[in-house]
Protein backbone atom coordinates (compact mmCIF):
# COMPACT_ATOMS: atom_id res chain seq x y z
CA UNK A 1 0.00 0.00 0.00
CA UNK A 2 1.38 3.51 -1.07
CA UNK A 3 2.05 6.32 1.72
CA UNK A 4 -0.86 8.84 2.18
CA UNK A 5 0.45 11.86 0.64
CA UNK A 6 -1.03 15.37 1.11
CA UNK A 7 0.79 16.99 -1.80
CA UNK A 8 -1.66 18.82 -4.25
CA UNK A 9 -0.44 18.66 -7.57
CA UNK A 10 -1.78 21.43 -9.65
CA UNK A 11 -2.07 21.72 -13.60
CA UNK A 12 0.04 24.77 -14.74
CA UNK A 13 -1.12 28.06 -16.04
CA UNK A 14 -2.37 28.06 -19.19
CA UNK A 15 0.38 29.20 -21.70
CA UNK A 16 -0.71 32.55 -23.23
CA UNK A 17 -0.68 32.56 -27.12
CA UNK A 18 2.50 33.37 -28.43
CA UNK A 19 0.61 36.21 -30.75
CA UNK A 20 -0.70 38.34 -27.55
CA UNK A 21 2.70 37.51 -25.52
CA UNK A 22 4.57 38.90 -27.90
CA UNK A 23 2.30 41.57 -28.73
CA UNK A 24 2.81 42.47 -24.99
CA UNK A 25 6.41 42.18 -25.10
CA UNK A 26 6.91 44.78 -27.60
CA UNK A 27 4.57 47.43 -25.97
CA UNK A 28 6.89 47.11 -22.75
CA UNK A 29 9.76 47.16 -24.84
CA UNK A 30 8.85 50.48 -26.66
CA UNK A 31 7.56 51.96 -23.46
CA UNK A 32 10.35 51.36 -21.33
CA UNK A 33 12.73 53.12 -24.57
CA UNK A 34 11.02 56.57 -23.39
CA UNK A 35 9.02 55.70 -20.82
CA UNK A 36 5.80 55.85 -22.84
CA UNK A 37 6.39 59.22 -24.60
CA UNK A 38 5.95 58.66 -27.97
CA UNK A 39 3.14 55.87 -27.07
CA UNK A 40 -0.26 56.80 -28.71
CA UNK A 41 -2.76 56.79 -25.99
CA UNK A 42 -4.13 53.49 -27.57
CA UNK A 43 -1.51 51.24 -26.77
CA UNK A 44 -0.64 53.08 -23.24
CA UNK A 45 -4.33 52.57 -22.35
CA UNK A 46 -3.72 48.66 -23.41
CA UNK A 47 -1.25 48.40 -21.31
CA UNK A 48 -3.03 49.37 -18.59
CA UNK A 49 -5.62 46.83 -19.14
CA UNK A 50 -3.22 43.86 -20.06
CA UNK A 51 -2.07 44.47 -16.27
CA UNK A 52 -5.76 43.48 -15.19
CA UNK A 53 -6.34 40.65 -17.30
CA UNK A 54 -3.40 38.50 -18.16
CA UNK A 55 -5.12 36.15 -20.51
CA UNK A 56 -6.71 38.30 -22.87
CA UNK A 57 -6.52 40.68 -25.91
CA UNK A 58 -7.35 44.02 -25.06
CA UNK A 59 -7.09 45.48 -27.68
CA UNK A 60 -10.96 45.20 -28.36
CA UNK A 61 -11.92 46.77 -25.26
CA UNK A 62 -9.45 49.41 -24.85
CA UNK A 63 -11.12 50.60 -28.20
CA UNK A 64 -14.69 50.13 -26.69
CA UNK A 65 -13.51 51.92 -23.77
CA UNK A 66 -11.78 55.48 -25.88
CA UNK A 67 -14.84 55.18 -28.53
CA UNK A 68 -17.65 55.24 -25.24
CA UNK A 69 -15.68 57.86 -23.02
CA UNK A 70 -13.78 60.41 -26.11
CA UNK A 71 -9.97 60.05 -25.13
CA UNK A 72 -7.40 58.14 -22.45
CA UNK A 73 -8.19 61.11 -19.73
CA UNK A 74 -11.87 60.96 -19.70
CA UNK A 75 -11.52 56.98 -19.38
CA UNK A 76 -9.62 57.09 -16.73
CA UNK A 77 -11.47 59.65 -15.31
CA UNK A 78 -15.16 57.91 -15.95
CA UNK A 79 -17.07 56.99 -12.76
CA UNK A 80 -16.49 53.54 -11.54
CA UNK A 81 -20.45 53.15 -12.61
CA UNK A 82 -20.25 54.44 -16.26
CA UNK A 83 -17.15 52.34 -16.55
CA UNK A 84 -19.47 48.79 -15.32
CA UNK A 85 -21.94 49.72 -18.60
CA UNK A 86 -18.78 48.88 -20.96
CA UNK A 87 -18.72 45.35 -22.12
CA UNK A 88 -15.64 43.65 -20.17
CA UNK A 89 -14.86 45.67 -17.82
CA UNK A 90 -14.88 44.49 -14.56
CA UNK A 91 -14.00 45.46 -10.72
CA UNK A 92 -9.85 44.44 -12.05
CA UNK A 93 -10.05 46.74 -14.54
CA UNK A 94 -11.76 49.79 -12.92
CA UNK A 95 -9.41 49.32 -9.82
CA UNK A 96 -6.34 49.73 -12.53
CA UNK A 97 -7.81 52.72 -14.16
CA UNK A 98 -8.46 54.11 -11.02
CA UNK A 99 -5.40 53.85 -9.40
CA UNK A 100 -3.10 55.39 -12.48
CA UNK A 101 -6.11 58.64 -12.05
CA UNK A 102 -5.05 58.65 -8.48
CA UNK A 103 -1.67 58.28 -9.09
CA UNK A 104 -1.87 61.35 -11.32
CA UNK A 105 -4.06 63.27 -9.20
CA UNK A 106 -1.23 62.75 -6.03
CA UNK A 107 1.94 63.49 -8.16
CA UNK A 108 0.25 66.61 -9.54
CA UNK A 109 -1.44 68.01 -5.79
CA UNK A 110 2.19 67.28 -4.15
CA UNK A 111 3.96 70.03 -6.09
CA UNK A 112 1.34 72.88 -4.82
CA UNK A 113 0.59 71.44 -1.08
CA UNK A 114 2.75 73.10 1.34
CA UNK A 115 4.15 75.60 -1.11
CA UNK A 116 3.20 79.15 -1.37
CA UNK A 117 0.62 79.34 -4.35
CA UNK A 118 1.90 82.14 -5.66
CA UNK A 119 5.15 80.80 -7.31
CA UNK A 120 3.95 77.62 -8.04
CA UNK A 121 1.17 78.67 -10.14
CA UNK A 122 1.63 76.99 -13.07
CA UNK A 123 2.02 74.03 -10.94
CA UNK A 124 -1.51 74.50 -9.46
CA UNK A 125 -3.03 74.89 -12.83
CA UNK A 126 -1.96 72.05 -13.51
CA UNK A 127 -3.28 70.14 -10.79
CA UNK A 128 -6.67 71.81 -11.24
CA UNK A 129 -6.48 70.21 -14.63
CA UNK A 130 -5.43 66.83 -13.81
CA UNK A 131 -7.94 66.64 -11.08
CA UNK A 132 -11.04 68.32 -13.00
CA UNK A 133 -10.99 68.92 -16.50
CA UNK A 134 -11.59 65.22 -17.88
CA UNK A 135 -14.95 64.61 -15.26
CA UNK A 136 -18.33 64.28 -16.84
CA UNK A 137 -19.77 66.29 -13.98
CA UNK A 138 -18.97 69.31 -12.69
CA UNK A 139 -17.13 69.43 -9.23
CA UNK A 140 -17.01 72.43 -6.67
CA UNK A 141 -13.26 72.96 -4.76
CA UNK A 142 -12.33 75.26 -2.11
CA UNK A 143 -8.37 75.43 -1.54
CA UNK A 144 -7.49 77.09 1.90
CA UNK A 145 -4.29 79.03 2.32
CA UNK A 146 -2.85 80.35 5.30
CA UNK A 147 -1.20 84.01 5.91
CA UNK A 148 1.61 82.97 3.98
CA UNK A 149 -0.43 81.99 0.58
CA UNK A 150 0.67 78.50 1.22
CA UNK A 151 -1.83 75.66 0.61
CA UNK A 152 -2.98 73.86 3.72
CA UNK A 153 -5.90 72.09 2.41
CA UNK A 154 -7.93 71.06 -0.80
CA UNK A 155 -11.12 69.73 -0.66
CA UNK A 156 -14.19 69.14 -2.55
CA UNK A 157 -17.26 70.74 -1.28
CA UNK A 158 -20.06 69.88 -3.50
CA UNK A 159 -20.60 67.70 -6.27
CA UNK A 160 -23.10 68.08 -9.23
CA UNK A 161 -24.49 67.56 -12.80
CA UNK A 162 -23.26 68.22 -16.14
CA UNK A 163 -23.78 72.13 -15.62
CA UNK A 164 -24.47 72.42 -11.77
CA UNK A 165 -23.58 71.64 -8.61
CA UNK A 166 -24.65 72.91 -5.25
CA UNK A 167 -22.26 75.50 -2.62
CA UNK A 168 -23.18 76.84 -0.44
CA UNK A 169 -21.06 79.40 1.43
CA UNK A 170 -21.83 79.15 4.43
CA UNK A 171 -19.99 75.97 4.75
CA UNK A 172 -16.96 77.03 2.51
CA UNK A 173 -16.41 79.52 4.65
CA UNK A 174 -17.18 77.81 8.10
CA UNK A 175 -14.48 75.31 6.74
CA UNK A 176 -12.19 78.23 6.24
CA UNK A 177 -12.14 78.99 10.21
CA UNK A 178 -11.77 75.50 10.93
CA UNK A 179 -8.26 75.38 9.25
CA UNK A 180 -7.33 78.75 10.53
CA UNK A 181 -6.97 79.86 6.38
CA UNK A 182 -6.80 83.22 5.65
CA UNK A 183 -7.44 83.06 2.00
CA UNK A 184 -8.90 80.84 -0.16
CA UNK A 185 -9.11 79.81 -4.00
CA UNK A 186 -12.23 78.56 -5.16
CA UNK A 187 -12.47 75.82 -8.42
CA UNK A 188 -14.93 74.41 -10.45
CA UNK A 189 -14.56 72.30 -14.24
CA UNK A 190 -17.35 72.75 -16.63
CA UNK A 191 -17.76 69.37 -18.29
CA UNK A 192 -18.90 71.35 -21.84
CA UNK A 193 -15.11 72.31 -21.62
CA UNK A 194 -16.36 75.86 -22.33
CA UNK A 195 -15.01 77.55 -19.15
CA UNK A 196 -17.12 81.12 -19.62
CA UNK A 197 -19.17 81.86 -16.22
CA UNK A 198 -22.34 81.49 -15.98
CA UNK A 199 -24.11 84.42 -14.29
CA UNK A 200 -24.89 81.37 -11.03
CA UNK A 201 -21.10 81.31 -10.93
CA UNK A 202 -20.92 85.27 -10.67
CA UNK A 203 -23.65 85.68 -8.18
CA UNK A 204 -22.38 81.95 -6.19
CA UNK A 205 -18.56 83.47 -6.04
CA UNK A 206 -19.91 87.26 -4.71
CA UNK A 207 -21.60 85.44 -1.98
CA UNK A 208 -18.78 83.67 -0.76
CA UNK A 209 -16.44 86.39 -1.26
CA UNK A 210 -18.81 88.64 1.09
CA UNK A 211 -19.51 85.72 3.80
CA UNK A 212 -15.25 85.80 3.56
CA UNK A 213 -14.71 89.18 3.83
CA UNK A 214 -17.02 89.25 7.10
CA UNK A 215 -14.29 87.13 8.80
CA UNK A 216 -10.92 88.54 7.29
CA UNK A 217 -10.65 85.92 4.60
CA UNK A 218 -9.73 86.89 1.29
CA UNK A 219 -11.42 84.84 -1.99
CA UNK A 220 -7.95 85.64 -4.13
CA UNK A 221 -9.56 83.29 -7.19
CA UNK A 222 -11.80 81.46 -8.83
CA UNK A 223 -10.60 78.83 -11.47
CA UNK A 224 -12.80 77.75 -13.93
CA UNK A 225 -11.50 74.35 -15.35
CA UNK A 226 -12.31 73.88 -19.15
CA UNK A 227 -10.99 70.77 -20.93
CA UNK A 228 -8.01 72.37 -22.52
CA UNK A 229 -7.87 75.83 -21.09
CA UNK A 230 -9.15 77.82 -17.82
CA UNK A 231 -10.58 80.90 -17.06
CA UNK A 232 -9.16 83.02 -14.18
CA UNK A 233 -12.42 85.74 -12.33
CA UNK A 234 -9.60 87.71 -10.98
CA UNK A 235 -7.91 87.97 -14.72
CA UNK A 236 -11.19 88.52 -15.99
CA UNK A 237 -12.28 91.42 -13.81
CA UNK A 238 -14.77 89.30 -12.01
CA UNK A 239 -12.73 89.38 -8.41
Amino acid sequence: MLPFSTTRTTAPAPKLPSYIADHRKRLRTRFMSDCGAAMPDYELLEMILFRANARADMKPLGRRLLETFGDFNRVLAAPPERLRDVEGVGDAIICELKLIEAAAQRLARSRVLQRQIISSWTALIDYCHTALAHRETEQFRVLYLDRKNVLIADEAQGEGTVDHVPVYPREVVKRGLELNASALILVHNHPSGDPTPSQADIDMTRQIQSAAESLSMTVHDHIIVGKSTELSFRAEGYL
